[in-house]
């Protein structure tokens, strides 16, 4: 009986209907357009309009494997950058709260220090070590943050693809710049001998970059760097919140500027970087290897 009421009921139409508000789809974000050459032109002006950068910032590091130490205690943190072309950077992070550095880091594009006080510990070497450490925090290399901080313009020669792109309804331009493999002799080969070296990507509501990629060799990626929240800074625009991801070092390092200021004069010896007292020197080889010299100990009084 309940089962032919409920049939005649909804046959009759007067079963009780629950209407479901749907918001209207959000209409598609307005897109610009840019030509090919017009993207390498503003990308290469903004390149070279930055020479140094001077910012307070918060910094978290996630790793995807389990990590231990300072990491695990201040794995949100703020700081300092300081960063100057060609490839000198200094990374300062800072203990909530009490200020108290955690780790503080240089580059000069060639090399690498970085003192971590509460492991007493200096460590330093060449920027292209080939073998990762297993904690996150010694596989965070300045020069990491160089290439993320200050982008390089793309050579005049470079051979780059054009193309269009879309992600969850947001419209891109692409940018695929092309490499010869090492030890590969242009005149000689074809060009099905190239690699990728790097995809820039520009959202289209803004023309702004959104995203670069670098590759390493065969196509492995190196890196791949998110930019968003432009906003302006002097002359130029700059994005206010920056993730860094390399997959070959485990790790990712979210960046939110909360100061900036762009081609300020930066004093001599802001990236000159002492060794602690008490702290064990740890030499690193290009191929990881590690070579730890002990802190001699202080006289007593």
């Amino acid at each position: 009986m309940v089962s032919a009421a409920v049939m005649a009921c909804f046959a009759s139409g007067c079963a009780a209907s629950h209407q479901t508000v749907v918001k209207p789809g959000q209409a598609p974000a307005a897109v610009q357009t840019a030509t090919r050459e017009q993207l390498i032109e503003n990308y290469n002006r903004q390149a070279e309009a930055i020479q140094t950068l001077n910012a307070g910032v918060a910094m978290k590091l996630t790793s995807g494997s389990a990590y231990s130490g300072v990491i695990e205690q201040y794995h949100e943190v703020n700081g300092f950058l300081l960063a100057a072309r060609p490839a000198s950077i200094r990374v300062i992070g800072q203990a909530p709260v009490i200020g108290k550095n955690i780790f503080d880091m240089v580059s000069d594009g060639k090399t690498f220090e970085i003192s971590i006080p509460s492991k007493h510990k200096f460590v330093t070497g060449p920027v292209n070590v080939r073998r990762p450490s297993s904690k996150p925090i010694e596989n965070l290399r300045p020069q990491h943050l160089t290439d993320a901080l200050l982008s390089a313009a793309l050579p005049t020669q470079s051979t780059v693809l054009f193309e269009e792109s879309s992600e969850a309804n947001v419209r891109y331009y692409v940018l695929t710049v092309l490499r010869a493999p090492t030890g590969v002799n242009r005149a000689a080969d074809s060009a099905t001998d190239f690699e990728i070296a790097e995809k820039i990507w520009f959202d289209r509501a803004d023309l702004h970059v959104a995203r670069v990629e670098g590759f390493a060799a065969g196509g492995v990626v190196a890196s791949d760097v998110r930019y968003s929240d432009w906003q302006p800074a002097g002359e130029r625009s700059y994005p206010r919140q920056i993730d860094i991801a390399r997959p070959g070092e485990d790790y990712q390092l979210a960046i939110h500027i909360n100061k900036l200021t762009l081609n300020a004069p930066l004093a001599a010896d802001a990236f000159t970087l002492k060794q602690l007292a008490g702290e064990d020197l740890v030499r690193v080889g290009e191929d990881g290897s590690e070579k730890t010299e002990p802190a001699t100990k202080e006289p007593q009084q």
